[in-house]
């Protein structure tokens, strides 16, 4: 079942023989000084028979409207596929002409263009190159290497779609005055039971697609039309994407005509691939308009930002295991670090809001809290978690974002979270870092599929403010209250500069402010807590290293290559004895910068955490987490070549292979719930340890569409990657073609690809909420609020639903329902797989 859920050329197989992993580098030598131009020649890489160039054109002349570079290879090297110009080899002679969008270099400016070559002997560097004829000359006779190349370009004849998705954050923050935020918990997936009867595993049935076929490619534009059908209803009146099209389902988001910032990234992602098929940008335009009104806070929504001080971030509140131990006292005695991003933010936008989409909408505001607190407004800004890792979904009380006291009690809800002596009307909003993470993405493709078709305005705009939210997103970043690294205690030292960073994409962001007039304040928090999940290591190749994608701040960039290193390496130590990858780390052990147990393994100073944030089920647990991250690892060794991202998936797709089973029925059963033991050994970056004490085991199975859409479209881009880099991983293109042809003939029906649902954990419609004693007070309906209250009690609309006699019935006594649901996310990386396979294989 779906996500029950969170809380979002030939060369590579022999560099695995290379010395721990390292790429070569080779520079050009320097040639005879000319004043026009400087070139740059690279080998990233070379294993030996094969190698990638990378070559850099510095115009120090007049502008040119177009170009043509010209060399002469020493030896015998024969380029086999060049990417951003188009390349003419005859013998040793080597002419590269500007691709249709890339003719332009001003003066001091220059262009980059990267190829893939083989060679027998030696490999030796051309010392002579022209630029429109006039002989170059070489400035810097060393540039830097990357390891991994970050520069090299993507070819501009592939395509690759990246499918990782988003977990919102699941806790945010609720500060009174100049305050901190509350801890943070999200609601976990369940999972479809494996079936009692025991699977025949059987041969492949899929036939090779040929050349030309366009199977896949229809069946994407067919779930397109789907998707954008309004008689369907996977979108509101005002253009929204519903969580789910059925208003009857309890995940993160706890009704599903809620939506998540996860939901419109997954938008993005097919509006972009809709403008691949079709050459039409103006719907992906469309959607991130539709973003900038209703899921990223206006200046209206955020009105006080101009109040926030970087040297007094937030208040501090700790984090505590039990939504009874709530509300958690603010404490102003505990230090709190400097903010070290928000001035060059300021200076590179002018403005002091915070450029980032809040995690979760009531798009039909069926809560009732309208806008800004209007009461009737819609799409509604709201909140869920604010109360410890054990606090599920099942004992959320949602209020509104803009807390004005209209509902609630006589402070709205905050004294349900936070401890003060006084309460001030106020903004808040977190973000769901891989989210943002995914925009990015998406608008990254855009751009290299537009510019195949000519260029596009529309998309080049669209790239400036997928940059700047990028540059946002390092609130991910930083501790939750800039404390150093390392800390474990509130008494460890408050952080400045950069030695709050832990440089990983942390499970939120949150940011709020005082409503009304005099005494303004306003707060910003990062987060201690970090999931592999939620890592995007391309999103950080894409803001750090490629040039229309550079942040403009003065550190965004930079900061981006620092994540990527980061990332990769967090993988790396969390990969367990089998290959899949455990939990993540925290800087802040129990949410209260207590020291870790004796004995727990470090990362960079922070403790390995099994299962990060949320504890109801375990977050560790979800094999949709495994599917999601790892696509971004495979799409990043796609784009990249990264030989230590094609290490971790090497043994990740290997163990994932092993667990996936094609039955007899025409179905699949693939991981649903893991299990842990043991730990990683301690970080060291030099010397990465094995993890021969971690060990991952496969509780139970599932076949639910939307997880196997991401595991499919992991295994497309790791076989794709392996084929263009060596040789290919073949087993890998089978199985995903198997996935998406079976759940095509299994699953499929008129409104998209989604299989029934057994929910058992609908028998938490009666759990109790906590709520402190004495403490009364009423949803915006008028359903009180006190220490009886239930999940129901406070949502009694449920009652009204059309499924709602099947719940009623199972809290009866009755069998467990099952629904057949259409969430918006899984639809739509459902038909993005088959978009996938097209233009991967065909």
């Amino acid at each position: 079942m779906s996500r029950h859920y969170y809380a979002r050329g030939a060369m590579l197989l022999a560099l695995l023989t290379m010395i721990g992993g390292l790429l070569t580098t080779q520079n050009a030598k320097p040639t005879a000084a000319a004043a026009s131009c400087v070139v740059t020649y690279r080998i990233p890489n070379d294993w030996g028979s094969g190698f990638l160039g990378d070559v850099n054109i510095q115009n120090n002349g007049a502008a040119i409207s177009s170009w043509t570079v010209g060399w002469s290879f020493a030896g015998n090297q024969q380029i086999t596929n060049l990417w951003n110009g188009v390349v003419t080899q005859t013998g040793n002679q080597v002419t590269v002409r500007n691709a249709g969008w890339n003719g332009a270099i001003g003066s001091g400016g220059a262009v980059n263009f990267g190829f893939q070559g083989t060679y027998s002997g030696a490999n030796a560097i051309p010392t002579v190159f022209t630029l429109n004829g006039v002989v170059c000359g070489e400035t810097n006779p060393n540039p830097t290497a990357t390891t991994p190349p970050t520069a090299t370009t993507r070819p501009t004849n592939t395509v690759v779609v990246p499918t990782n998705t988003a977990v919102p954050p699941t806790n945010t923050t609720v500060p009174p005055t100049n305050t901190a935020v509350p801890p943070t918990a999200t609601n976990g997936p369940t999972s479809t039971p494996r079936p009692t009867n025991t699977p025949t595993v059987v041969p492949p049935t899929s036939t090779p697609t040929q050349p030309g076929d366009d199977t896949y490619d229809q069946r994407f534009l067919e779930m397109y039309a789907e998707l954008k059908n309004p008689a369907n209803g996977y979108f509101s009146p005002e253009g929204v994407p519903y969580h789910s099209i059925e208003t009857l389902i309890v995940e993160a988001p706890d009704y599903g005509h809620e939506t998540t910032s996860e939901a419109y990234s997954y938008w993005l992602w097919l509006e972009a691939m809709y403008g691949e098929a079709t050459g039409n940008w103006q719907p992906l335009a469309d959607a991130w308009r539709n973003m900038e009104m209703y899921i990223i806070p206006t200046s209206q929504d955020q009105p006080s930002s101009g109040s926030y001080n970087a040297n007094s971030p937030a208040t501090y509140a700790g984090e505590w295991e039990l939504p009874s131990q709530y509300p958690s006292q603010l404490q102003t005695n505990v230090s709190v670090g400097q903010d070290p991003i928000a001035a060059e933010l300021r200076s590179a936008y002018g403005t002091s809001d915070v450029y980032g989409m809040h995690w979760l909408l009531d798009v039909d505001n069926w809560y009732g809290y309208g806008r800004r607190g209007d009461g009737t407004s819609k799409p509604s800004y709201i909140n869920t978690f604010q109360r410890g890792a054990q606090e599920s979904v099942w004992e959320t009380v949602p209020h509104p974002s803009w807390e004005s006291f209209n509902d609630g009690g006589p402070f709205g809800f905050l004294n349900l979270f936070t401890g003060d002596a006084s309460y001030a009307r106020q903004w808040r909003y977190t973000n769901a870092p891989d989210a943002d993470a995914r925009a990015v993405q998406a608008i990254y493709w855009a751009k290299v599929w537009a510019d195949e078709q000519g260029g596009s305005p529309i998309v080049n705009g669209l790239v400036t403010k997928a940059a700047k939210m990028g540059d946002y997103l390092r609130y991910a970043f930083f501790d939750k209250y800039f404390k150093q690294i390392g800390c474990t205690s509130t008494s460890c030292p408050a952080g400045s500069g950069y030695n709050s960073a832990h440089y990983l994409l942390s499970w939120y962001y949150a940011w709020g402010g005082s409503i009304g007039n005099g005494g303004g304040w306003a707060w910003r928090i990062g987060s201690s807590h970090n999931h592999f999940g939620y890592q995007n290591p391309m999103a950080a190749w894409i803001l750090g290293s490629q040039p229309a994608f550079k942040p403009a701040s003065t550190n965004g960039a930079r900061d981006w290559n620092i994540s990527l290193t980061r990332q990769i390496e967090f993988y790396t130590w969390l990969q367990s004895s089998e290959g899949a990858i455990a939990g993540g780390a925290t800087n802040s052990w129990n949410g209260r910068y207590e020291a870790a147990p004796a004995g727990t393994s470090t990362f960079y100073n922070m403790a390995y955490d099994e299962k990060p944030v949320y504890h109801d089920p375990a977050s560790n647990t979800w094999f949709g987490f495994q599917a999601w991250s790892m696509e971004r690892v495979a799409e990043y060794y796609y784009a990249s070549g990264d030989v230590k991202a094609k290490n971790v998936l090497d043994k990740w797709v290997t163990w994932a292979l092993v667990n996936t089973t094609l039955t007899s029925n025409g179905s699949y059963e693939i991981p649903s719930t893991l299990a842990w033991t043991g730990q990683p050994a301690t970080w060291n970056a030099s010397n990465p340890a094995a993890n021969t004490n971690l060990h991952v085991t496969v509780v139970d199975k599932t076949q639910d569409v939307g997880v196997a859409a991401a595991y499919a479209k992991t295994l497309m881009y790791y076989s794709a990657a392996t084929k263009r880099y060596g040789t290919q991983h073949v087993a890998s293109q089978t199985m995903a073609k198997e996935l998406i042809d079976r759940m095509w003939s299994e699953y499929r029906d008129d409104k998209g690809v989604a299989n029934p649902e057994t929910r058992r954990d609908y028998n938490r419609f009666d759990d109790p909420v906590s709520v402190p004693q004495g403490w009364t007070g009423t949803m915006a309906n008028g359903d009180p609020i006190n220490n009886s209250s239930t999940f129901l009690s406070i949502r009694t609309k449920y009652e009204d639903d059309p499924a709602f006699p099947a719940v009623q019935a199972y809290l009866n006594g009755g069998p467990a329902p099952t629904f057949t649901y259409h969430r918006f996310w899984a639809q739509a990386d459902i038909a993005m797989a088959y978009a996938e396979y097209d233009r991967l294989f065909q």
